[in-house]
């Protein structure tokens, strides 16, 4: 067979695509279990290690900082070793750290192993991100990064119910053995099925030294339209979900069982609003960025009429800001659809990478600052209006994140221009479609 047949056999959209994907998704919902499994066993950590609640928090806040901090190189790495390579390797260090985390009774220990899992959780996703790019058409990529992500939305509800079932009948060896098994399993599973490109392992020609991707994903302004809509949108839903937001709903006046309702109610508008926003994406790719901005601006109003209310706020509230919170997730994964339109493929994984830092370093700002304003309030500790004060911090950060998706969105266009693509304001194009005549056309092509 020739490289030509070979080629249409297994090109964009067709079975073997599918079967790559899916397989990535596995990987990836895999190492969401390892990503959310300290969270459902903090109980049994606290005693495992003797550490009160507020050290064990620095667990996660450790864990958060390694994928953060890792995103540019693991880009880096992904555009130079591929998807497979990154997505298998990936998944050996989050196994080796449950491995540790296992065996380990030493505090020491147990930050070595959210380490070791924070660094190989840190490229795969942005690796499925990179395979849907490279195995499917264009017009139907939003939609499946749109999928991924809620794959791992998923995961994390179906995952945490049999790892405490296993935890409680078996014990804290035995669960998170499991885990490493599992981890393990994942890795094989992605060497075996997981393939780069349809073209086979090829990948394309870089020049210019190991950091050419990345001053070359950096001066795009493009990438930097990603990076502020993935900080905007994603790290107040962080925030909530992974550090404040349980004790907020306690402080609230909710029971443990209605503040867990609320908390599902995240991540089930996830899953809902996913394939929708990657699907308006798709429609309205040069309307992407007002998707992120809607949101963003939904999020800030909700926030700001629960954080005014006298008393506690009314419980139909707590769930609006809970959906509004989950919607955020899709949204930030818009910002891996500007990586992809404005960069080449030989620096995608680095401009993912770039991307998907925002979100979570501006997490790691926004939890560090409510912790310090939740430690420093007078009066009762984690009371209601000590929780107002550190929530209300967002509002510096989503207003550098807004001014920046603005400003890049302003030299983006401009870019956009020079090449010939011009976007017209939304007057015109609305006066345009009143009249009957022609909307907008873009082209989804290696550009957008």
């Amino acid at each position: 067979m020739s490289e030509a047949e070979t080629h249409a056999g297994a090109g964009r959209g067709s079975a073997r695509a599918w079967t790559v994907w899916l397989a990535a998704l596995v990987a990836y919902a895999v190492a969401v279990l390892h990503r959310t499994s300290f969270g459902v066993s903090g109980i049994e950590a606290a005693d495992r290690f003797g550490v009160s609640a507020t050290v064990l928090s620095t667990f996660v806040m450790v864990q958060l900082t390694v994928y953060a901090t890792m995103q540019i190189p693991s880009g880096m790495l992904l555009d130079r070793f591929g998807s497979r390579a990154m997505i298998a390797g990936g998944a050996v260090l989050m196994a080796a750290g449950q491995g540790l985390l296992s065996v380990t009774h030493a505090i020491g220990g147990a930050y070595l192993a959210r380490i070791l899992i924070g660094a190989g959780d840190a490229a795969t996703f942005i690796a499925v991100v990179r395979l849907v790019a490279m195995w499917f058409p264009a017009r139907r990529v939003p939609l499946l990064t749109q999928l991924s992500g809620v794959t791992g939305q998923a995961g994390q509800v179906a995952s945490a119910l049999p790892l405490v079932a296993v935890l409680h009948a078996r014990g804290w060896t035995t669960a998170f053995g499991g885990l490493a098994a599992i981890g393990l399993l994942a890795a094989a599973l992605a060497f075996l099925a997981v393939r780069d490109s349809p073209s086979g392992h090829e990948r394309p020609e870089r020049s210019g030294g190991v950091l050419a991707p990345v001053r070359a994903a950096a001066k795009e302004p493009g990438t930097w339209l990603g990076f502020w809509s993935h900080a905007l949108s994603q790290f107040p839903l962080n925030l909530f979900l992974l550090a404040w937001g349980y004790p907020f709903l306690l402080a609230e006046g909710l029971s443990s069982e209605a503040a867990g309702g609320v908390m599902t109610v995240a991540v089930v508008a996830s899953v809902v609003s996913g394939p929708v926003i990657g699907e308006l994406t798709a429609r309205h790719p040069l309307r992407r960025s007002w998707i992120v901005l809607g949101t963003a601006t939904t999020v800030a109003a909700v926030w700001l009429a629960v954080l005014v209310q006298a008393g506690p706020a009314p419980t139909w509230m707590l769930v609006l800001l809970a959906a509004v919170l989950g919607v955020g997730g899709p949204s930030s994964l818009v910002g891996f659809d500007f990586a992809r339109s404005f960069n080449d493929p030989a620096r995608l994984g680095t401009a993912t990478g770039l991307v998907n830092g925002g979100g979570f370093a501006f997490a790691v700002v926004a939890i560090l600052a409510a912790g310090v304003a939740l430690d420093t309030h007078p009066g009762p500790e984690l009371s209601l209006g000590a929780f107002r004060v550190a929530f209300a911090i967002q509002g510096v950060l989503w207003l550098v994140a807004a001014a920046g998706l603005l400003v890049a969105r302003r030299r983006t266009r401009r870019l956009m221009a020079s090449r010939g693509v011009v976007v017209p304001p939304v007057r015109e194009v609305l006066a345009r479609r009143r009249d009957g005549r022609a909307t907008e056309v873009f082209s989804r092509s290696r550009r957008g």
